[in-house]
């Protein structure tokens, strides 16, 4: 992972004992004269049972609750190694939440993949582990919201033109950003500012105590009209356009092509809607359409570089 995200990273040509050490996953403990793991090794790489007996309280719990308010939609409590649990969160909220395309430039960009990775990370970088409070990401119709326990220097909601980051476990941060799972210290709060949004046109709140909590709201209050942001604009499907896109994405996993008719059938919608549709994906570049008004084919086009560097290009 470090060296698909840095292809030169000094990993690379290490052992795997040199690349422990490196990392400060492997270190002598002076007082006592001797080496070995420690938690934050445990806690990144560590097999369930280990962690279990290092840390017993430890456990990340992802809940859906949109129709059952009093309980929940759906629930997956999470006690295995960091690194596994961070692809089990990712999945878990993209399940749950739509994936709203927009045009950055002329990108077509994913912001919901960027709010998650933040929310993700920062849920597992920054907590108490030593705490039985165990960790939740709740997903309601209009919110995410995430807690964890927390060694707070300050209390109160997070300002993000006014506030300095503080490393709460800069072995386990580090290690992250290696693999290319998260940025460097600081950057998560701006990222979460900046693409929430442009998800929802609405500002997170990141409020600091003894409980870290992290809302982020996902319905625009207004409308679905496009965004504006600044010189640029991210246009926003409608829940209905990304309920047809979703729907006929798969088709495209076997057939190069898609025609109005097989995209009525497969979303089940009018063809009239589905024409509708057909050309706002076509005009959002999302699709490619080819052919005369009767004999019109649609071909997916493919998600270009959706870096953070070329997001940064557009909206310095």
């Amino acid at each position: 992972m470090a060296i698909t995200h840095h292809p030169n990273h000094p990993w690379k040509n290490m052992t795997d004992a040199e690349i422990l050490k490196s990392a400060g996953l492997f270190e002598e403990d002076k007082i006592k004269g001797v080496e070995g793991f420690n938690l934050a090794a445990v806690m990144l790489l560590g097999s369930d049972s280990v962690i279990r007996s290092c840390s017993p309280a430890y456990v990340t719990d992802a809940i859906l609750r949109k129709e059952n308010l009093d309980r929940y939609d759906d629930r997956l409590m999470i006690s295995t190694n960091l690194i596994e649990s961070h692809d089990f969160l990712m999945g878990f909220i993209e399940k749950h939440t739509l994936d709203k395309f927009f045009l950055i430039g002329d990108q077509r960009v994913s912001v919901r993949s960027w709010i998650v990775r933040e929310l993700v990370s920062n849920i597992l970088i920054h907590r108490e582990y030593s705490s039985a409070f165990p960790a939740k990401i709740v997903i309601e119709k209009n919110k995410i919201y995430t807690e964890n326990w927390n060694r707070a220097l300050k209390y109160g909601k997070i300002d993000p033109e006014n506030f300095t980051p503080y490393p709460k476990n800069p072995i386990i941060a580090r290690f992250f950003v290696n693999i290319g799972l998260s940025d460097q210290l600081g950057s998560g709060v701006r990222n979460l500012y900046k693409y929430t949004k442009i998800y929802s046109g609405q500002e997170p709140e990141l409020i600091e105590g003894d409980v870290f909590k992290t809302i982020i709201p996902l319905n625009n209050p207004t409308t679905n009209s496009p965004t504006s942001m600044g010189e640029k604009t991210g246009e926003l499907l409608t829940a209905a356009e990304n309920e047809f896109l979703e729907k006929i994405t798969p088709y495209f996993e076997d057939h190069e092509w898609i025609n109005t008719l097989t995209a009525s059938e497969l979303s089940d919608k009018s063809v009239t809607s589905v024409k509708r549709y057909l050309k706002k994906l076509s005009d959002l570049k999302i699709l490619e359409a080819h052919g005369n008004t009767k004999n019109r084919v649609y071909k997916l086009n493919p998600l270009k570089d959706k870096n953070q560097a070329n997001i940064k290009n557009e909206h310095p």
